[in-house]
């Protein structure tokens, strides 16, 4: 099991904490470092990677996840 953390900055992206490999749609993979920062407010210009738009655009996120609402991955 990959060690990882993913964290909700308020009114921020999502910090992800810990090496990761991400593929998009097209199939391109994009292995993180570190820390790797992933938009959630939709107007990233670097989606999936969060660009700081979000404090230029005033987002506002909810302010808890709601454990119901969990989709079950696509595999």
């Amino acid at each position: 099991m990959s060690d990882f953390t993913i964290k909700a900055k308020k009114n921020g992206p999502y910090i992800v904490k810990g090496n990761i490999r991400l593929v998009d749609t097209a199939g391109n993979v994009y292995t993180s470092k570190s820390l790797t920062a992933l938009c959630r407010c939709g107007a990233s210009t670097t989606k999936p990677f969060s660009d700081g738009t979000h404090s230029k655009i005033g987002f506002v996120a909810a302010e808890e996840a709601v454990p119901a609402s969990q989709e079950q991955p696509d595999t």
